[in-house]
């Protein structure tokens, strides 16, 4: 009997590991997962920096050429009074 209680007893021991183990398992796996949510939080704000510079790009690129259109108007306006003066 003493045998037998003694497997027993270690049984749950290792039952107490076993179940710690799949305890810390779980929250290391949990972990994990948070800090592949980060990762790609710190992708997507990678992303929109990039996005924020295009569009402020694309601002000043939008800018210069409204700047352009209006000086090719103005010099075939130019160019118009001059044909159509002489």
């Amino acid at each position: 009997m003493d045998l037998f209680n003694g497997l027993v007893g270690e049984q749950m021991k290792i039952m107490e590991k076993l179940l710690y183990l799949q305890g810390e398992l779980e929250r290391c796996e949990e972990i994990e997962m948070q800090l592949l949510t980060l990762q790609k939080e710190t992708e997507l704000k990678e992303i929109q920096v990039d996005i924020q510079k295009m569009k402020e790009e694309l601002k000043e690129i939008h800018h210069i050429f409204e700047m352009q259109t209006e000086k090719v108007i103005k010099v075939y306006q130019e160019k118009e009074i001059k044909l159509t003066s002489g």
